[in-house]
């Protein structure tokens, strides 16, 4: 998914949650993925994961017991909405 699909998608996922996509565009700008295709990691020693930078170790488990998959767009946003 291209930089600017992924943007759409956010802003159509959180249409009713405004400050939701302010959060994945001052996390990520947006990218869930980087220019080679790897899943974006950010924070100390890489560890935070993709849209939302949710701190894999903290947050994978719970997120997989639950059906989401981080590394994947529709994951990191079901997740995120599942957080808020």
């Amino acid at each position: 998914m291209s930089l600017a699909a992924t943007e759409k998608r956010v802003r159509e996922y959180f249409a009713d949650i405004p400050v939701m996509i302010e959060i994945a565009r001052c996390e990520s700008k947006f990218r869930q993925f980087t220019d080679s295709g790897k899943v974006l990691r950010g924070g100390s020693g890489g560890m935070m994961v993709g849209i939302f930078q949710f701190f894999e170790s903290i947050h994978a488990k719970a997120a997989t017991n639950l059906g989401f998959d981080l590394f994947t767009v529709e994951g990191n946003l079901s997740y995120a909405r599942h957080l808020y």
